[in-house]
């Protein structure tokens, strides 16, 4: 009964479709990569529209693994919300019914091989001649895996209408809904992709090998199927990436129920009322659409407890962030004191591998002789929002622990030493904020289309090195005349701070920098530079006396008058 039918060709069918798949994927995130994570960014300030942003970005990628990704870094970065994020993978649901809408649309209305061979011969003469070019080349290869996509579902098509006039509909016996479910589950799960699954029913169904009952109870399993990958990816991974993953799977899971619970009624609103009796391959689209958005409505009000639920399930661990105080009692003031002092050093130093990553500088480029723990080791390979959150819980705890240092009867001495500690903590983070709140502007830089913004962004980076190589010194107490080396390091930062004026009003004579560049090229600057000064007046309030700091408050103000003569 199966002598005609080639299952090579049907697997070879299912591979060029899922290459295709991956090509289309990956030339539109080089393309546009940028821009949607902008997008997702910038548009996701709300659950509404978070949701139409998880639709469309996902629509336009077609790949919801490529959205979820981009969720866990924002998540984890503290850019978006848990509950925005929720949003976006309601959203990236609905933008994953597109690929069924265009199988149904133009892979069983068309002749395949009238558009997918131009496609593919184009894209490979296009990669060819024009691979040179980046722009071209991803261009030439979406036009390629575009092309595969449907010879591949050609391929599934052939084979599978063979298979349709090989086997006798009638005798195949009826394994109940829940069995397709599972097939459609078990199917995406083994291929990890949900619209592989959906080409293989799209055509089962148009080929009359399977009912549209047990075409929808498929695409429901596929939906479900979709989530371990991710469930996978997130066993032993980080709390939050834990919550992004089960808030996919619960959503999908339960609209899932509600699909099968629905699914009379709206196969009855599909085949009678929309009329799709004669044309059931685009009533399956429309099917996957409808069940995918009645869940959105039916989730979205409770979009705000599920979040905090998630929270409560999967809360975060806090690790020991602090090195000095939490081995060290405030009853004895002296030995209180002298930990805070190791503390916020410590802090410092935090500081400053935050913003060598905000610029994706090599620590070892700069640091010397540090004792890194793997709390620290870990820190710097997150996110830097995680890793400016770190610093704001332990300057927080440095705060806790000198409140309970001032409970104790202090000297004066004391008094103005533990002040001093605490105002360079305060200085320290607001370093990190600096460069915290335009590091995408530095990456607008790197990235611009503008020789001279890149060429700025490749001198920032050689200035902040020539910055911490001092600072570094003077931390690991190898500079002997700190008050002078912290003098020189400020006037230095003042003259770069001058010279960059001048490169911008040279840049804007000779037409090299655009005048919405201007305002931001000066803002970036003026921060980078406070930023570093911040940490040397940190440094002047930790490693010098009290004598010594006064002294070198007058030489700064005498320097300081000097540079404005000049």
């Amino acid at each position: 009964m199966f002598q005609e039918f080639d299952i090579w060709k049907l697997l070879a069918g299912l591979g060029i479709f899922m290459f295709g798949m991956f090509l289309m994927e990956e030339s539109i995130k080089k393309l546009s990569g940028r821009a949607f994570k902008g997008l997702i960014r910038r548009f996701t300030t709300g659950k509404v529209k978070s949701i139409f942003s998880g639709a469309f970005v996902t629509s336009i990628l077609q790949s919801s693994s490529a959205v979820s990704l981009m969720v866990l870094a924002f998540v984890g970065a503290g850019i978006m919300t848990m509950e925005n994020a929720i949003g976006v993978i309601l959203g990236s649901n609905i933008g994953t019914t597109i690929t069924a809408w265009i199988v149904a649309t133009i892979g069983f209305k068309m002749a395949i091989e009238s558009f997918a061979l131009p496609l593919i011969g184009s894209g490979g003469l296009g990669i060819m001649f024009l691979g040179k070019s980046e722009k071209y080349s991803n261009i030439s290869k979406l036009l390629v895996g575009f092309g595969f996509l449907f010879m591949g579902l050609g391929y599934i098509k052939s084979s599978v209408e063979v298979l349709a006039n090989s086997i006798d509909i009638g005798s195949l016996p009826d394994y109940g809904i829940l069995v397709f479910v599972g097939v459609g589950i078990v199917l995406t799960a083994v291929m990890q992709s949900s619209s592989a699954t959906i080409a293989i029913v799209l055509t089962a169904l148009n080929s009359r090998i399977i009912e549209f009952d047990s075409a929808a109870a498929v695409v429901i399993g596929s939906n479900v199927g979709t989530t371990v990958t991710i469930l996978l990816g997130a066993i032993g991974a980080v709390q939050v990436k834990k919550r992004v993953a089960y808030s996919h799977f619960a959503f999908n899971l339960i609209t899932g129920i509600i699909a099968l619970a629905l699914m009379p009624a709206i196969t009855y609103l599909i085949l009678q009322v929309f009329s799709a009796k004669g044309n059931e391959v685009m009533g399956l689209a429309l099917f996957h659409t409808i069940f995918n958005v009645v869940g959105v409505l039916v989730f979205y009000p409770f979009i705000h407890p599920f979040a905090n639920l998630l929270t409560k399930v999967f809360p975060d661990r806090r690790t020991a962030l602090t090195r000095f105080i939490n081995n060290t009692t405030t009853d004895v003031a002296e030995a209180g004191i002298s930990a805070m002092r190791k503390e916020t050093l410590h802090l410092v130093k935090n500081v400053l591998r935050h913003n060598l990553n905000i610029l994706h500088i090599d620590e070892r480029l700069v640091f010397s002789n540090y004792d890194y723990s793997n709390a620290e080791k870990q820190n710097v390979e997150s996110a830097y929002n995680k890793e400016y959150e770190n610093l704001k819980l332990l300057q927080a705890e440095i705060f806790t622990f000198s409140s309970g240092i001032q409970e104790r009867e202090l000297t004066k001495e004391e008094a103005l030493e533990l002040n001093r500690y605490m105002h360079g903590a305060r200085m320290a983070l607001h370093s990190a904020k600096m460069l915290k709140d335009i590091h995408h502007n530095f990456d607008e830089f790197e990235n611009a289309n503008n020789a001279f913004l890149n060429n700025q962004y490749t001198h920032f980076r050689k200035r902040l090195i020539e910055t911490y190589l001092e600072i570094d010194k003077l931390i690991d107490e190898s500079d002997e005349d700190k008050p002078n080396t912290i003098l020189k390091t400020l006037a230095h930062l003042k003259k770069d701070d001058n010279q960059f004026v001048s490169l911008i009003t040279l840049a804007i004579k000779t037409k090299q920098i655009d005048d919405i560049d201007i305002s931001t090229a000066l803002i970036v600057n003026r921060a980078f530079v406070q930023s570093s000064r911040q940490l040397l007046l940190t440094l002047k309030e930790l490693l010098l006396t009290s004598e010594e700091v006064a002294n070198f408050e007058k030489v700064q103000e005498m320097n300081d008058a000097l540079l404005e003569i000049g």
